[in-house]
Parts: C-alpha cells; structure tokens; sequence
C-alpha cells in the first residue's frame, strides 16, 4: 500500500469517526449522507467529488415540475414543490433538492430506461451529497441507460423546511458537549439526562412542520419524483435505513414497484416499534472476524498478529483493561485530549462496517498501543473535539446549509417514525441491560433509543402502522451480508418473507451493506436486475474479492486508473502486476470479466463508505 493510499484511509477513516463522535456526545448530528456531507476529504485517491464552484441551490426556483439546471460538474440539479401534509395538499409545500447525472443514451431512445433513485441510509443521510460524489460509480454498475438520482429527504439537508431545535451555534456546542460513553455507571444516566433535555428543545422549539418530517410522507414524496419524470414506477436502491424507506413505498405503492432493491436490512418492523433490538444480532460476529482474520494474515499483513485468534482477543481485552484504568494524554498541531477505552471500542465498532478498508488501521494503531504509543490516527480521534468543530466550518453556503439541514434530521425523522418509547430511567437501564445479551457493543448502540425518551408526546401525521406484506408489481430484490454490524441477514430473510416473491442475494462478507466489499457476483446481479428485472436464483450466495487483511504492498498503477472512473481505460501492465500481487488467480479472472464494474465497485466501497444509524447522535 502506497503512503498515499494509507493517508487517504486515514482520512476516510477519521471522517466517519468524526460524525460517529459528534453522535456519542448526543449532539444534533453531523449527518453522513452521512458524514461525508460534512467529513469527508476533498481530494482523495479516488477523486470523483464533484466541484461546488458556481453553483448555488438559491439560483434555482422551486416548482411542481422538474426543471433542470446545470449544477456541480455535469450534473442537474432541480428543487421539486411537494405537499408538507398529503391531507392538505395544496396548503404549505416543502420543497425536496434532486440531482441526477443523466443517461448516457437520450430520452427519448428506446434503450433509455429512467431514473433509478439512491437513498444513502440515516435517517438523514443526503442523497444529494452521495450522487455528486459518487455518481460516474453508480452509473458503471447500473449502465448507461439509466439516470442516477439523489435526493435529499424531507427535513434533510438542502430541502426544506428543516429542523434545528437551537436558538444558535453557541447553544448547539454548549448542548453538545463531550461525552464519555455508556462505559461508566453513570453513563445511562447522562444520555438519559440530555435525552429529556433535547426532548424539551424540540418541544419549546418546534414548528407546524415537524410532525410532517417521517418516512411515510418520504416515500410519498418519492412517488412525486418518479411521476416528475413522466414515469409511472419506481426504480429504487436503499442501503441500511434506505432499506426501510424502499420497504415502507413498496407495502404503501405495491403497484408502483418497478425496480426495488433493499441492501443491507433493517427489521422495519423493529425500526417503527422504536425497539432497535435487533440490529446487533451479528456484530459479535463480525467483530470476530479481526481475529481471526488477522491471524490468517500473519505479521506482514496484520500489525497485532499472533498465530492463535484467541491470543489477539485477550491481548486487544488487556489493552482495553489499561485503558480503562489509565486513559493516555495526547496532542496534535492544533488541539489535545485522552485516548481512553471509549474512544478506541467507539473506533473498533465503526471499522466493523468496512473491515476491508480499516482492518489494517486499526491493527496498526493497536500494535503501537500495545507499546504505550498512540499512532497519528489514535490522537487525532483522541483530540476530535476540535476536529469535529473544524470539520463542520464552511465558507461554501450550500455544503453549511447541508449541515446544519442535517443535524437534528435524524433524531426528528426516527423518533417521529417511531412508537414511544418509555420515559422513566429505569426502562433505559432495562434496555442496555436487554441489548447486553445480544452484544457486547450495547453499550454504544443503546443512544439510538435512549435518545427518543424525551420525544414530545405528538402524534406524527402518517405515521406507519402497516403491516409489511405486499405483492408487488414486480418482485424486491433485498441483500444481505453474512456478518453485518447492524443490519444482519436473518432481517433481510425476515423482511423477504412479507413481500412475495422477493429474493435474497446473500454477500459472504463481514461489513455493513454490499458495498462494504467487492463482490462482482453481487453487483452482476444487481445490474441485471435493474436491467430486465432478472433475479437471482433463492439462495444464491455471491463470494467477495480480496481479504479484510490485504498485502501491504505498492498499489502501482491503481491511483490513476481510478482517477478517471468513467473513461474506457484500460489497466495498465503496473496495474495488473499489482493486482496479481493482492489476488489469486480466480480472482483474477473475476476481476478480467469486467475490469470496469470491478472498478467502479472498488472505488465506490473507497470512495463512500456508509455508515448509517450512528448512535447517540440526538
């Protein structure tokens, strides 16, 4: 791995950790369409982020209509007027911001076959930040057929209206605070305490507008945007909550189905009962896949090796014992702090989602730890109260406004869509406790819920009480992986059972969605699928390309193949010698099958890492 490579990890890695940070200190968060909307590094090895000079979303009028403007770097982008309250419909509008990169074929072409629309997970991630980072990569994988659509959720990002429950920035930071996790005894106590203080910040806060901000109304909104385009039936691909939102359209607009797949999936049923009981039912296991697959890699490859997976396990648990006792002191150029257990478990659960991609960090920095030393990535998180803060300063209108759109979407959307959940204290301790026996990351996932425990008592307008069962116009396909963080497969099954004749496509791989790894079988499939509606056959399993630890070795070539993810380029003699170097030979052969989509799925898993339902963020 060449140095820019791992600095470029580096970044990735730290601007996710900077949104799963801010959440932890129950701060309104700092939404990844997640992070990304705010995180994420501008120049990268993969550098398809689109520029942001000489366009503004103020220059574009809001209408009934898609009318499409320039924007970005050859994308359009369009505000489209929908009913805040579908019971009222020609009372307020909100009005939802859309891009598109458009078809490589016209319109009006008899090969020309729609939009397809992208929802990144959340709540409140932008689908508007997605398509303009990562929409040459979506269009590869799809085909050029087909335009690739992002929009931003209502009560996210650029849409409007929005949420903000603070007078100001200064009352935001002071809410916002450092937390120190649900690790101590008093842990429970204080997201419990700042639950009920957000919940009075919402209610003393709070507009006509908000009980109107949940997903049944998002999906509504969805139906608008395909029928915008003079289509009648949704194509659609969600990841994570996204695999909600395509659930709650497809059991509310069965006949509008034309394309739908859900990847990485929720427990809808769980999600709308405020439970978040069974998202973790696979974490241990994908945690188990560090040890073991760092002793399989051996020494070259893992920098915390031993021979026997079990000796990994009991040396990282003495570092987490030191730690607890004895947090140590760091600083970086512009800020210092600890680097105390929370921080480094905080850190492991997030490198779960994409194993592949921050495995080996993460081994790095736990071999320099082991020694009393904190390695560049270990201090910074350490010192995050100042990046966060850095993070989040935009002299860019548009990307400040997609940030502060952002920040209490997702404590708005999910405790709006959700029942209510039990205010007294007691009921929080009997929940950890609860989720305890499932996992032993509870403590860091239980925020989610804790969360809502000071929620106004309203009743959201179109709240969802269906059951999820539909026979749909043309059949789901849902993907699952086989050791999800947070969105095991057993919920893709469960979800697949209520909407007949779907099909689950599962990814023999550890991490969150399918593009936490590379699976050219997966995203073969996917493509056919949207293509001419062909499904999988029930029970197909799709193997991934590469390790979660692969050889630290020179990606020669690589950098400036991926530089250019829409050119026809072929890889060089540099590239195949490096790829030969990572890969076996029928890995090999799966990546020459189609050298294009195996980059473009490559640099999508490097590019735009999701990781939704970050706790703690309300």
């Amino acid at each position: 791995m060449s140095d820019r490579t791992h600095s470029v990890l580096l970044l990735l890695l730290l601007a996710v950790l900077t949104s799963f940070v801010a959440f932890m200190r129950l701060e309104p968060w700092v939404d990844f369409g997640h992070s990304w909307a705010t995180a994420a590094p501008r120049s990268s090895l993969f550098p398809i982020g689109r520029t942001r000079t000489e366009f503004s979303w103020d220059t574009i009028t809001p209408s009934k209509h898609l009318n499409w403007s320039k924007c970005y770097d050859g994308l359009q982008c369009a505000r489209l007027e929908v009913p805040l309250n579908y019971s009222e419909p020609e009372q307020q509008q909100a009005v939802i911001a859309v891009v598109r990169k458009p078809a490589l074929v016209p319109e009006k072409s008899p090969f020309y076959k729609g939009p397809v629309l992208l929802n990144p997970g959340g709540p409140g991630g932008s689908g508007v930040d997605l398509v303009v980072r990562a929409a040459p990569l979506f269009s590869v994988i799809l085909g050029p057929q087909f335009d690739v659509v992002g929009f931003d959720p209502r009560g996210v990002g650029i849409s409007t209206p929005g949420p903000s429950y603070f007078n100001n920035s200064i009352q935001r930071t002071v809410f916002s605070q450092r937390s120190e996790g649900i690790i101590s005894d008093s842990g429970v106590g204080r997201f419990w305490a700042k639950a009920q203080l957000y919940g009075a910040l919402v209610s003393e806060n709070s507009e006509g507008y908000i009980p109107h901000i949940n997903t049944p109304n998002t999906a509504r909104d969805m139906l608008r945007i395909v029928e915008a385009h003079g289509r009648e039936k949704l194509q659609y691909w969600g990841f994570s909550y996204g695999s909600v939102l395509g659930a709650v359209f497809a059991t509310m607009f069965p006949d509008k189905v034309g394309r739908l797949v859900i990847d990485g999936v929720v427990d809808a049923e769980d999600y709308f009962a405020t439970g978040w009981k069974t998202n973790l039912v696979d974490t241990d296991k994908a945690f188990d896949t560090f040890f073991t697959g760092c002793a399989e890699a051996g020494p070259t490859r893992c920098a915390f090796y031993s021979p026997d997976p079990e000796d990994i396990r009991r040396n990282l648990t003495s570092l987490f014992d030191r730690l607890r006792k004895q947090p140590i002191p760091a600083r970086t150029e512009t800020s210092f702090g600890l680097f105390d257990l929370f921080r480094l478990r905080q850190l492991i659960f997030v490198s779960l989602y994409q194993p592949g991609t921050f495995f080996s960090i993460i081994a790095d920095g736990l071999a320099q730890l082991a020694t009393g030393k904190l390695s560049d990535l270990f201090a910074t998180l350490a010192t995050m109260e100042t990046a966060v803060a850095e993070f989040g300063c935009s002299c860019d209108p548009d990307r400040q406004r997609l940030l502060n759109g952002t920040r209490d979407a997702q404590a708005t959307i999910l405790c709006n869509d959700g029942a209510k959940v039990p205010e007294d204290f007691s009921a929080a301790e009997d929940y950890l406790e609860e989720l305890s026996k499932i996992s032993q990351f509870a403590d860091i996932w239980a925020p989610i819920r804790i969360g809502c425990t000071g929620w106004p008592k309203q009743s959201p307008k179109g709240a969802f009480t269906d059951p999820f069962v539909a026979k749909t116009s043309h059949p789901l396909l849902i993907i699952g992986n086989t050791a999800d963080p947070v969105t095991p497969l057993v919920s893709a099954k469960k979800m697949s059972k209520g909407f007949r004749d779907s099909v689950v496509l599962t990814q023999d791989s550890a991490g969150h969605c399918s593009i936490s790894a590379t699976s050219m079988c997966t995203f073969k499939h996917v493509r056919k699928y949207f293509t001419d509606g062909t499904l999988p056959d029930p029970g197909t399993v799709c193997n991934v390309i590469g390790t979660p630890f692969p050889p630290k070795i020179p990606r020669k070539g690589e950098e400036d193949y991926f530089s250019k993810p829409e050119s026809q380029q072929a890889l060089s003699d540099n590239t195949w010698d490096s790829l030969r170097a990572r890969f076996g030979e029928e890995e090999i052969a799966e990546i020459n099958s189609d050298p294009e989509l195996w980059r473009a799925i490559e640099g999508l898993s490097m590019t735009y890492p999701l990781v939704p339902f970050h706790p703690g963020r309300h």
